[in-house]
């Protein structure tokens, strides 16, 4: 079932992101959270170099979460009685996503931390 134009192969790639957005709320969360960090950087004026930092983490939490999202659907999709094997394997890839959460967090700490000092003590 591969694609014969290239064209194809991007809209199924954002038919999987917006598939992924409409069931997913922890992808949603994500996003939300996006939203708000890209607002917060436009209101501080934060450099190139910082917006490159946030897009980086940005991207990694977000590709976790789709592989995350996808790992789960073909778990079940192999198996819908209780295993162990499949537990785990939903577990580390959850685990993928806290992890990439979780350095995003400190990217964001990062990088924030000198604006937002800044304009308070300015």
């Amino acid at each position: 079932m591969k694609n014969r134009k290239l064209r194809q192969s991007f809209t199924n790639a954002w038919t999987g992101v917006v598939e992924s957005l409409k069931s997913e709320r922890n992808l949603r969360i994500h996003a939300g959270v996006l939203s708000l960090v890209v607002a917060a950087g436009i209101a501080l004026s934060i450099d190139t170099v910082r917006w490159a930092a946030l897009f980086l983490a940005f991207g990694a939490v977000l590709v976790a979460e789709l592989l995350n999202t996808a790992v789960e659907r073909l778990v079940d999709m192999v198996t819908t009685d209780h295993c162990e094997e499949a537990r785990q394997v939903k577990d580390m890839a959850a685990g993928a996503v806290l992890v990439a959460a979780f350095f995003a967090v400190l990217t964001g700490i990062a990088v924030f931390a000198e604006p937002l000092l800044l304009r308070v003590f300015s």
